[in-house]
């Protein structure tokens, strides 16, 4: 009974981790339906943070790539000053490639919803 009780509290202490993260994820980033991306990435800083290998086999048209992986030594390479558009494969490393901005300063942080795979638009292709 006792090992049942530690895991109802370490279930309990997970889920309210998760709906704190959550809220704290919205509060930093704006997740953007394809519409609305497509409306602002030209004016902004469009940042794939993919690894290089699915940059090259397709990627938004404009895109930088700067993986994840590298954000932290890379970070020089985005402005603060102005908006930064993230997108990855699905959502997730962009999300906490924004957490990664957010602390080191950066405000107008804004993400593709579904990520890459939901994407319809232009896209370009290394050969």
């Amino acid at each position: 009974m006792n090992g049942f009780y530690i895991l109802l509290i370490l279930t309990v202490a997970f889920l309210v981790y998760s709906i704190i993260n959550w809220f704290y994820q919205r509060k930093i980033v704006k997740t953007l339906t394809e519409e609305e991306f497509r409306a602002g990435y030209r004016k902004a800083q469009l940042i794939d943070v993919r690894e290089p290998n699915e940059f090259e086999a397709g990627h938004i048209l404009g895109a930088r790539n700067i993986p994840l992986s590298q954000m932290k030594m890379r970070m020089k390479e985005i402005r603060p000053d102005k908006p930064v558009y993230l997108y990855c494969q699905s959502g997730m490393r962009s999300s906490r490639a924004a957490q990664t901005l957010h602390r080191k300063g950066y405000k107008d942080l804004s993400q593709l919803k579904g990520g890459f795979k939901r994407w319809t638009g232009k896209i370009k292709t290394k050969k």
